[in-house]
């Protein structure tokens, strides 16, 4: 395998603005709007019939310059059509992908900037338990859509 790295994490969404605007607050920056439509080629290449979507390419933008690492960059995307509305997932233990971790050096800031803005969280932050000589502490929320993120810290 010559596989090299991660290009994006697809995130799908009800309504592109408003999760635009959540993941900003994250620190997600727009840098390549997705065109509304593609060829049929393409489109059968992700397993889609013809489709209109709204989105964009969005990238971390504190990472990157200040790591020496890729950015993380997510594919945010609103399928206009064909549209499914039902929620992502009711639990953590579906299978496929469960949930996205963001690493952070102000777990306690980070959360209080999301509480103000009406994010819901699973929980308070918890703590590795001592004995695991971790001092990592983390916390999960949904984005307005309900996907799951997690914050980490340590």
């Amino acid at each position: 395998m010559a596989i090299s790295g991660l290009v994006h994490v697809n995130i799908n969404c009800s309504d592109y603005d408003r999760s635009k605007a959540f993941y900003e607050l994250l620190g997600f920056k727009e840098f390549w709007p997705v065109p509304e439509t593609n060829t049929p080629e393409i489109a059968a290449a992700v397993g889609m019939p013809p489709y209109r979507v709204k989105g964009s390419l969005m990238a971390l933008e504190t990472t990157g310059a200040k790591t020496g690492r890729a950015a993380l960059t997510i594919d945010l995307l609103e399928w206009l059509e064909p549209r499914d509305e039902a929620p992502p997932y009711s639990h953590l233990y579906h299978l496929g992908i469960a949930r996205i971790a963001l690493s952070t050096t102000d777990l306690d800031g980070d959360m209080a900037k999301l509480k103000a803005a009406g994010t819901e969280f699973i929980s308070d932050p918890v703590q590795m338990p001592p004995e695991t000589g971790s001092n990592v502490r983390f916390v999960c929320f949904k984005d307005p859509d309900g996907t799951v993120l997690e914050l980490v810290e340590g």
